[in-house]
This record gives C-alpha cells, structure tokens and sequence, in this order.
C-alpha cells in the first residue's frame, strides 16, 4: 500500500506539509501538544501531590460531597472537586478553612473568571 499523501500544515501560510494526524509540520509540531506547557510543571510540582488529594478528599467529605459556591444559590449540586476560596496566585494557601468542595461546571466558570481577572489585572473582587 503506498504511503499516505501528506497534507499542508494547520498553520496559515506555512509551506510545511505533514503526515501526522495532528496536522501540524516539523516545524510546528509544539502546537499539536494542546494543554500541555512544560514550564507549568506537572501536577504533582505544583503541590497537587497525594497529600493534596488526601486533604481533597477529607474537604469533599466536610462539605457533604454538594457544591459550596455562591453562584449555586442554595440548589445542592453534586461535588467532585475541591478549590480555593482565596486562589494561590492571590495568596491562598491549603488549609482547609481557604477549601470548599465545588461542583465541576461551577468549577470551570469560577476558575475561567479568576484568569480572566488575573490577565486584566484587576483586584480581587472586582
């Protein structure tokens, strides 16, 4: 069976063409590797370590496995995950006071709006 054809690279106006299913060339190849950045550190670097999860676990359960965000306004949403209530780039730390169990779409609403502010450079609460 012959080899199969490659295609232009995903990136506009490169040259480059490529056979690998990410659809990058050579010289683009970082872009294929979607969420991951070295420089971040893994998980793990980062302080999400098996004492993490064990605290993690042990919040989930104080707060009765249902969601702890204000935007939930009292209806009880399952649980799964664990998150600051003052963010570490802000200078929260793990003590259990700054934790609160948190559903995940909440999750993902509260941490896109703390990037958010984050990149604008706007306050806390703001």
């Amino acid at each position: 069976m012959p080899p199969k054809a490659k295609r232009p690279c995903r990136v506009p106006m490169c040259p480059g063409k490529t056979g690998d299913s990410h659809g990058y060339c050579t010289a683009h190849g970082s872009l294929a590797s979607g969420w991951s950045n070295p420089s971040r550190g893994t998980a793990e670097q980062r302080g999400y370590d098996w004492a993490w999860r064990k605290l993690a676990k042990a919040v989930l359960k104080r707060d009765r496995y249902l969601c702890q965000c204000h935007d939930c306004n009292g209806r009880r949403l399952p649980a799964t995950e664990v998150d600051h209530r003052i963010p570490k780039f802000e200078g929260g730390t793990n003590d259990p006071s700054n934790l609160f169990a948190i559903n995940e779409n909440c999750h993902k609403f509260k941490t896109a709006a703390e990037s958010a502010r984050a990149r604008s450079g706007r306050p806390p609460g703001a």
